[in-house]
């Protein structure tokens, strides 16, 4: 038996149309005896068909341009004009010294006084431990 991630893998090369005949004639074969190779196959057929907008099948030899003008119709690829270039400064400059954040917490005397104050605890720690 195959695990579940095989057969959505088969599944999936079975309906991109990946397989070599060989494979593509076994799992044709898989599809009249077992039940739930042919439900995933379904499952993912559809879910496929939502991506084929054209209406017509697939295999024609303006397949990539169509795939290509599609990703240039996302607004990701759409071309910056200079104005839009230029970001506007969320924070132009820290008018003080960052105050209870990261490093700078903990700074001076008082950051000396709690590293000090732990390793003193953890060396007691572990001596009492080891009696």
């Amino acid at each position: 038996m195959a695990s579940e991630s095989d057969r959505v893998a088969r599944a999936g090369d079975y309906v991109l149309g990946l397989m070599n005949d060989r494979d593509r004639e076994r799992a044709e074969r898989d599809l009249a005896i077992d039940p739930a190779f042919r439900d995933t196959v379904m499952r993912l057929a559809e879910r496929m068909h939502v991506f084929d907008r054209t209406g017509r099948p697939s295999g024609g030899s303006d397949r990539w341009q169509l795939i290509s003008q599609r990703i240039a119709e996302m607004p990701q690829m759409r071309v910056v004009s200079h104005d839009e270039a230029k970001p506007t400064p969320v924070i132009s400059r820290l008018e003080r010294r960052p105050y209870g954040v990261g490093v700078h917490s903990l700074g001076g005397r008082r950051g000396f006084a709690i590293a000090i104050a732990l390793i003193v605890v953890f060396a007691l720690g572990y001596l009492v431990g080891t009696l």
